[in-house]
Parts: C-alpha cells; sequence; structure tokens
C-alpha cells in the first residue's frame, strides 16, 4: 500500500472524511460511504460477523441492503469527537447516536461508540480500521446496555483535536 507525504492540514482532512461519513450515513449514500475505506480495512462493526476484512467486505451491496432496511431517513449523529494523528496515521472516537423507522415500523434510537482509524493512502486519508461497540450490563445476564444515553452536558458534533508537531 503506497502512503504519501503528509499534507499542510492534515486534521481538517481526517474531519473531512468523518463529515462525509455522516453525510453518506444520513443520505443512505453507500457509494459515499463506501468511497472512504481503504480497500484492505478491517471493521468490528456492531453486525455479525465478529470482524469484516477484505475476504468478507459488507461493500457497497451490503451496506445498500442494511439502508433499505430502513424507511424513510436514517437519523446520524456524532457527539464527543475526538481526533488524533500524526502524518500519515490518525484516529477518532466519539459516540454514535443512530436514529430511523425499520421497514418493519420498528424504531430505532441507539447510542453506541465508535473508534476509527485512519491512513494516509495516496494523498487521501482512509478509513483502515472500523470499531463499534455498546456496553454490557456486568450483572451476568449477557444483555446489552441498549438504553443508556450520554451525558446532556456534552455538546453534539464537538471535535478536539490533537497533532504532533
Amino acid at each position: 500500500m503506497a502512503t504519501s507525504p503528509a499534507r499542510p492540514n492534515t486534521e481538517a482532512g481526517i474531519s473531512k472524511v468523518i463529515e462525509t461519513l455522516v453525510n453518506g450515513l444520513r443520505a443512505k449514500n453507500a457509494e459515499a460511504v463506501t468511497s472512504l475505506y481503504a480497500d484492505d480495512h478491517t471493521m468490528f462493526i456492531l453486525a455479525p460477523p465478529l470482524q469484516y476484512t477484505k475476504a468478507n467486505s459488507r461493500g457497497m451491496k451490503g451496506i445498500e441492503d442494511w439502508f433499505a432496511t430502513f424507511d424513510g431517513p436514517l437519523g446520524y449523529e456524532i457527539r464527543d469527537l475526538k481526533i488524533a494523528q500524526e502524518t500519515q496515521i490518525g484516529f477518532s472516537h466519539n459516540l454514535c447516536h443512530l436514529t430511523g423507522t425499520k421497514t418493519t415500523g420498528e424504531k430505532v434510537d441507539l447510542w453506541y461508540r465508535e473508534t476509527l482509524c485512519f491512513r494516509q493512502i495516496d494523498g487521501q486519508w482512509k478509513i483502515v480500521h472500523e470499531h463499534e461497540s455498546v456496553p454490557f450490563y456486568m450483572d451476568g445476564s449477557g444483555r446489552a446496555a441498549l438504553d443508556l444515553k450520554p451525558e446532556t452536558h456534552a455538546a453534539p458534533h464537538a471535535a478536539t483535536h490533537h497533532h504532533k508537531k
């Protein structure tokens, strides 16, 4: 995989990838979403299996199939965004809020955690790893804590950037 030298504003580049991802999800635009990932990315996302790699990538069809399970618009919000990067690698972590109505009529209102890892490839920031998770109650039940909400003092879309000089 070829990588390029650092560009002058690397923070803006990672922020732009995240903004494009959020807008692509809201618009149910599978092409916009999948274009942000490196060919050899790895995903540990909420949907089975345990991991997606180049060998079993969801690809555009998988994203389109998932979008088709929603009737109407898809709500997607990022909260408490933090970005850290060096010259050719970076990561972000945040809380995600997914809302919508499934084609079955079921309402979705889910908060989960997300970490994205980025690498500059041929002069563009690409997502090379994605990890989504929800906490589990530690009471022996094995139940996912799907009813949790972030504290109200946190501002949506607030980003903090860290980088080495």
